[in-house]
């Protein structure tokens, strides 16, 4: 039996004696909470939630335990052309669930309407759902955190690494339970991490995801996991035993080597897909509060390429964000997000708009201002493109980073002024309202397109694998293959291509702004060519570590050591060329190649294919910045040899070269007046006193 319970919290909430359950819709006429056996195959009971405040619904049952399975059903109209969907033959997830026991089985009967019926999802399904959907299950989540201490890293020290759970750890040696969080938090892991100095890891979705229909029909799953099933449970295929005890062993484990967790998230859309798609949470609660609906109130609106869009602007809906945001936080110990197509979560009936509710509300959250946000800066609505106009304290990907950074070492023409605006944090994009240059979060590639190794190997997608004739992924990859399309066993191919990862490593890491390194470019990760790796659970998207490049790995570990080193190169403030007041001298020079200053029509020459540039501590900063001289930097995309005339150093000081890029070169010798550079290459200096 059930007595009344509270409306609050929402989900099913154990509390020592009995699980208290609370579910919203504005729209049901009943809410229906029905038990399931231990084994989850047989429904022992069905109990109407008795009380309704407000739109929340409730009730409680004592004698309830952490273990049992459930789910639920809604009673109301079905009545597409109103918003409605109600259809009590199928059992729901609740919103709030904090573990699911697996993924729904593909089934006619997960449809809230009759499949191949000629009004289509205007009919009515009466078939039971519930053999074919997973169990909800009640949690404590309570953990023994012993000392865990989240690291609050700094956005300017921060390195990111864009991972995901099973491709990262899959076939990685050592590592316990592979393809799971457990595997995340080994000791062979966080050792890798380390020592190639990472301060933060960016997870794939995390969160409890569906495989679509039609990739299981081709034999391929959800590889990435973005169509999000349950916004507060772990990913039922990355737990080892079913526990949600084990993500949060891993954050404890990956915090005491120092090391953030960011979880990639999604609450732009569901994974239920349009109208046609199948009925297994959301639209079964209250369809109309849930989505964004077209005039027509049957059709949803689309803004995500995904057949919905979640209806932010609606209380209840952006509550449940936050208390998943929350939830996440104070309960699972992750260090921030980073939103996909977040431009969609800032969308008004006007379009986009940095005052959104969204953004307002994370503001104000005393929880969520004191972690991590970062921004997918676009979507594929109307005026979705909004990279720069994210609200503080948001970081942003920047694809102009990565676009530019790939034309200028491709050897596009005119591209001197536009490498030169991403090395300095993009401050067209971002120096405004108050935003820092960490706000950038520059790439080089990211899990949606090529990884490093095939930037420089293909130009064209190769996706057959993917089922859909080659037709998805990026058509313009502003990439290069050398002359070979793949593979190549050509020691010059091999070579340039090698020294070309190199470059785009140096410039990403010496620019200004929040790194982001995509897991497995360290080590020469190809995925043969696929830019849209999306459903390869295999060979394909899992990292190759039996065939590790070595070398460029230790090169890459010798850049992120060599920023960590230098805090020149790890600056909140924008370079602007003011003078600062310490010393009257400029924070960053342009010169040309043969010592002269750059002029405007150096900078408008399209055949110019160097850049030097001279930094030092921005004007502005702090008495209590970490302070050091200047860095020269040297970027040369042209093919020959090149002499490099250094400025002037100050009585008592030197140049010292430090890195050379196309010979992979870490030292430490004096410069003199000039360097020597050949073929496409980065080089640094370090002005430093003579006497140490």
């Amino acid at each position: 039996m059930m007595a009344e319970g509270r409306a609050a919290p929402l989900g099913a909430t154990f509390d020592g004696e009995g699980v208290n359950f609370a579910v919203f819709s504005e729209h049901a006429t009943r809410i229906t909470v029905c038990l399931f056996s231990e084994d989850g195959r047989h429904e022992t009971a069905r109990l109407d939630l008795p009380e309704r405040d407000g739109d929340v619904w409730h009730g409680y049952v004592s004698g309830l335990r952490p273990g049992q399975l459930y789910g639920l059903r809604a009673d109301g109209p079905y009545a597409p052309h109103q918003g409605h969907r109600f259809n009590y033959n199928k059992l729901l997830i609740d919103p709030y669930a904090k573990r699911l026991t697996g993924h729904p089985r593909w089934h006619d009967a997960l449809m809230g309407y009759t499949v191949g019926h000629s009004h289509q999802d205007l009919s009515f399904d009466k078939r039971d759902s519930a053999p074919y959907m997973p169990r909800c299950s009640v949690e404590d989540p309570s953990f023994s955190w012993g000392e865990d201490r989240p690291p609050h890293t700094r956005e300017a020290e921060t390195i990111l690494y864009e991972a995901h759970v099973k491709g990262f750890t899959q076939q990685f040696p050592g590592a316990d339970h592979p393809g799971s969080f457990l595997a995340l938090g080994s000791d062979a892991v966080l050792d890798y991490l380390t020592d190639l100095g990472i301060t933060a890891i960016e997870l794939l979705p995390s969160q409890a995801f569906l495989n679509d229909r039609f990739l299981v029909e081709k034999g391929l799953t959800n590889y990435w996991g973005y169509q999000t099933l349950g916004f507060f449970a772990p990913e039922p295929r990355y737990l080892t035993a079913g526990q949600i005890a084990e993500f949060q062993y891993m954050v404890a484990r990956l915090h005491a080597a120092g090391i953030e967790v960011i979880l990639d998230v999604v609450y732009n859309h569901t994974c239920e897909g349009s109208e046609t798609g199948p009925t297994l949470c959301f639209r079964g609660l209250d369809n109309l509060s849930y989505y964004r609906l077209a005039s027509d109130g049957r059709s949803y609106i689309n803004d995500t390429g995904t057949g919905n869009t979640v209806n932010v602007d609606h209380p209840m809906v952006l509550r449940m964000i936050l208390d998943s945001l929350r939830y996440w936080v104070e309960v699972m110990h992750v260090d921030g997000f980073r939103f996909d197509l977040c431009s969609t979560l800032g969308r008004t009936d006007h379009g986009f708009h940095r005052g959104a509710a969204f953004f307002d509300a994370i503001r104000q959250d005393p929880v969520l201002t004191n972690v991590k946000l970062i921004a997918e800066p676009w979507d594929i609505g109307p005026g979705g493109y909004q990279l720069g106009a994210f609200p503080p304290p948001f970081m942003e990907w920047n694809d102009k980073f990565r676009d530019g950074v790939r034309c200028y070492w491709r050897g596009d023409a005119g591209l001197v002024p536009e490498l030169a605006e991403r090395l300095t944090g993009s401050a067209m994009q971002f120096d405004h309202s108050g935003r820092n240059a960490t706000s950038s979060v520059n790439l080089l590639t990211a899990h949606d397109g090529f990884t490093l190794a095939d930037v420089v190997s293909y130009v064209e997608r190769h996706n057959l694998a993917n089922g859909e004739d080659n037709r998805d992924g990026h058509g313009e990859n502003f990439s290069d293959n050398f002359g070979v399309e793949g593979p190549s066993d050509d020691p010059g191919v091999i070579a340039a291509r090698a020294r070309r990862r190199r470059n785009m490593m140096a410039t990403l890491l010496l620019a200004q702004g929040t790194p982001m390194l995509l897991a497995g470019d360290e080590v020469g990760h190809s995925q043969n060519g696929n830019n849209n790796a999306y459903c390869q659970d295999n060979e394909t998207g899992w990292i190759d570590w039996g065939q590790a490049d070595e070398a460029f790995r230790a090169f890459t570990r010798g850049l992120i050591a060599f920023r960590k080193a230098h805090p020149i190169l790890r600056q909140k403030r924008f370079l602007h060329s003011q003078e600062r007041a310490v010393d009257g001298v400029e924070d960053l020079f342009w010169w040309r190649e043969d010592g002269v200053p750059m002029t405007q029509a150096d900078w408008d020459d399209p055949e110019r294919r160097v850049l030097c540039a001279e930094l030092r501590m921005a004007s502005g900063s702090p008495a209590y910045a970490e302070r050091e001289e200047a860095l020269f930097l040297v970027f040369t995309a042209g093919d020959a040899a090149a002499t490099i005339t250094l400025p002037d150093p100050p009585d008592g000081w030197s140049w010292r070269h430090r890195i050379d890029s196309g010979q992979a070169w870490f030292g430490d010798i004096d410069a003199g007046d000039a360097l020597r550079i050949t073929g496409p290459s980065v080089a640094v200096c370090v002005l430093e006193a003579r006497d140490g």
